[in-house]
C-alpha cells in the first residue's frame, strides 16, 4: 500500500513538473520599441543569443515609428494590450511611465551592480530611490573627420582648442574644402552636437550639470558663456550656405568628402561606414586653454523596463538579467557602431571608429546633457531654448552673453532651485 501511494505522490509530483515546465515553455515575451531601424538587428542576433540559453521563452521585437512612440505605448499601456519589456527613453518619458505605474522598480535586479550610478541617473526617481529600467546603451559626442583629407593637407589631430582652430584655418586656407560640416536649419544639432559636445570641458562634466540642478550655479556662469563663445568660432568655418543647412545636409556634405570635420554623434558611424568611401576618424573635444582633464557627452540614450501588468514577470525578468550581462554588451555594441553599453564590462569593437569613441571613457570623465533631467520640465523648455539660442549664435543673431541671459531667465521662471 506504501508502495502504491509513495508511486502515487511521485506521479502527481512529475505532474505538476511538466504542467509547470509546459507553462514557461509556452511563456512568450513582446517588447515594445521606437527603433524599428534595429529590426533585423534584434531578430537575427538578439533574440537567437538569448534563446541558446532559454529556449522555452519566445521573444517578438515589436517596434512603432520614432515619432508615435511615446503616444502609442501610453494608449497601449493605458488599455492594457502593451508589451512585456518597453523600451524607455531617458529621463521625464520614461518616470511617468513609472510613477503612473506602469513600469515597475527593477533595483533588485542581481544585474543592476553593473551600472553605474551616471549610467541610472536616466531611469532612477528624482532621489535616486527606485530605478525602473535597465541601462542599454549611450552615445556619445565629439568629432568626425577625414583622414585622407588630414593627410592630403598635412594635418594633425588637434587636442586643444588652439591647435582646433589652427586646423580649420589651415582647411579654409587651401579652398578646396568646407572646414566644418554643420548647419543651423533644424537648430538641434547647434545644441546637441555644437554646445552639448564642447561645454562640458568648461562646466566640468557633472559637477557643473548638478551645480544647475541644485541651483549652486547658473546658466549666466562663465563656463556656459565661454562655450557658447567657442562654439561662435564655428561660423567662419561652416560654408556659405550653413544658415539654411539642414542635418542630412551636413552628413551628406561629409560622406561627398566636400567637407572635413563633422561635430558627431556616435550613431553618425553606421550611416558613414555606408555612405563614405574613404576612411575616417574620431577626436574628443579639443581642450580649452589652460585645462588638463577632459570631459565627454556620454549621453544615456536607451533602456528596457518591465510591464507592471506583464503575465510573465518570470520570463521578463531573466531576459532584463540577461541584458546586464559581457555577452549582450558585446553584441548590442557591435551590432550596432555608436551606440555603446553602459555596463561596467569591457567591450571589444569591431568598428574601429566605434572603438575610438569609447576609448575616451578611460580617458575623459562621462556626462550627460545637462539639460536632460529635470530642467526641461517646466515652460519654457530649456532643452528647446538651448536649440533656439546656440542656432542663434552660430548665426550672429545673439551674443554668448544674451545666449546665457536668456536661458537663465527662462529656467528663472519656474524652476525654484534657481530663484533664490
Amino acid at each position: 500500500m506504501l508502495k502504491k501511494w509513495t508511486g502515487l505522490a511521485l506521479a502527481a509530483l512529475l505532474g505538476l513538473s511538466m504542467i509547470a515546465t509546459s507553462a514557461f515553455a509556452a511563456t512568450s515575451l513582446k517588447i515594445e520599441s521606437w527603433r524599428n531601424d534595429d529590426s533585423d538587428i534584434w531578430v537575427d542576433v538578439i533574440i537567437p543569443a538569448f534563446n541558446k540559453k532559454h529556449p522555452d521563452i519566445k521573444i517578438s521585437f515589436a517596434p512603432m515609428p520614432p515619432a508615435e512612440y511615446n503616444a502609442g505605448l501610453n494608449a497601449k499601456l493605458a488599455g492594457g494590450t502593451a508589451g512585456d519589456l518597453i523600451t524607455c527613453r531617458p529621463f521625464d518619458a520614461s518616470l511617468e511611465l513609472f510613477n503612473k505605474g506602469y513600469i515597475v522598480a527593477l533595483d533588485d535586479l542581481a544585474g543592476m551592480k553593473e551600472f553605474s550610478d551616471v549610467a541610472k541617473s536616466a531611469w532612477q526617481t528624482d532621489d535616486g530611490s527606485a530605478t525602473f529600467a535597465v541601462p542599454m546603451a549611450s552615445v556619445i559626442h565629439g568629432f568626425i573627420y577625414n583622414k585622407e583629407i588630414f593627410e592630403e593637407l598635412g594635418l594633425s589631430v588637434p587636442t586643444t582648442e588652439a591647435e582646433f582652430f589652427t586646423v580649420l584655418e589651415k582647411i579654409k586656407a587651401d579652398g578646396s574644402y568646407i572646414p566644418l560640416s554643420f548647419g543651423t536649419a533644424d537648430q538641434w544639432e547647434a545644441a546637441t552636437m555644437g554646445f552639448q559636445n564642447i561645454g562640458p570641458n568648461y562646466w566640468e562634466g557633472e559637477k557643473g550639470r548638478k551645480a544647475l540642478i541644485a541651483g549652486t550655479a547658473k546658466l549666466t556662469d562663465a563656463p556656459y558663456v565661454n562655450t557658447w563663445k567657442q562654439l561662435a568660432k564655428w561660423a567662419p568655418y561652416m560654408g556659405k550656405g550653413y544658415k539654411a543647412q539642414k542635418y542630412p545636409d551636413s552628413q551628406n556634405l561629409f560622406t561627398l568628402g566636400r567637407a572635413v570635420i563633422y561635430p558627431a554623434g556616435s550613431w553618425d558611424i553606421t550611416t558613414f561606414n555606408t555612405q563614405a568611401d574613404f576612411k575616417f576618424g574620431a577626436f574628443p573635444p579639443p581642450l580649452p586653454e589652460g585645462s588638463t582633464k577632459g570631459y565627454i557627452s556620454d549621453h544615456t540614450d536607451i533602456a528596457l523596463g518591465l510591464n507592471a501588468a506583464s503575465p510573465n514577470k518570470e520570463a521578463a525578468r531573466l531576459f532584463l538579467e540577461w541584458l546586464s550581462t559581457p555577452e549582450f554588451a558585446t553584441l548590442y555594441a557591435n551590432s550596432l557602431p555608436g551606440f555603446f553599453p553602459l555596463s561596467n564590462h569591457a567591450v571589444s569593437l569591431k568598428d574601429p571608429v566605434a572603438q575610438e569613441f569609447v576609448n575616451w571613457r578611460k580617458t575623459h570623465e562621462s556626462t550627460i546633457r545637462n539639460s536632460y533631467q529635470i530642467l526641461s520640465r517646466g515652460t519654457p523648455n530649456l532643452e528647446n531654448q538651448l536649440w533656439n539660442v546656440s542656432s542663434q549664435v552660430l548665426n550672429g543673431t545673439m551674443t554668448p552673453e544674451e545666449a546665457a541671459k536668456e536661458t537663465q531667465a527662462g529656467l528663472k521662471k519656474w524652476y525654484k532651485p534657481q530663484q533664490h
